[in-house]
């Protein structure tokens, strides 16, 4: 169970990252049998249409996000979607271990570092480029490759 707690964390952090690209990997990872929700009140994210309304909403946000006039990441309403999304992704990463409610406090707290570890991680690059473009398509990679290494380590 302690892996699982570790991976609904990073996958919470994801979520802080990127809002949607947390339960768009683990629906993905449900329909494909990587995670056994069928038990349990997450089954919905193995239907065969929610990987793809997921990746929709996740590919909307990765454009979204690097518009000029995309609120911030801070502010109530999109902190609190992070922090929903990376509770909903723990806790799909802890049911597959049996332990959903662990899985989500450990991902809804995964959210609240990842969105603020990965503002300043992502201000601190826009700075050192000069623009802020460069930095969220690195934090867009490393959300990627996080969430996929998650998904294939549940």
């Amino acid at each position: 169970m302690t892996i699982a707690l570790i991976l609904a964390v990073l996958i919470g952090a994801v979520a802080g990252s990127r809002t949607m690209l947390a339960p768009a990997a683990v629906s993905w990872a449900a329909y494909s049998g990587w995670l056994d929700l069928s038990g349990s009140w997450l089954f919905f994210l193995g239907h065969p249409v929610s990987p793809w309304v997921f990746t929709a909403m996740a590919v909307g946000e990765l454009v979204t996000d690097k518009l000029p006039n995309t609120p911030s990441r801070k502010r109530p309403f999109p902190f609190a979607s992070r922090i929903a999304s990376g509770a909903i992704a723990g806790a799909a990463i802890g049911a597959d271990a049996g332990a959903w409610v662990p899985g989500l406090l450990a991902g809804g707290l995964g959210a609240v570092a990842g969105t603020l570890l990965g503002y300043e991680a992502r201000r601190r690059m826009a700075a050192a480029f000069g623009r802020d473009r460069p930095a969220a398509l690195i934090e867009d990679a490393v959300a990627l490759v996080v969430a996929l290494l998650v998904v294939a380590a549940a």
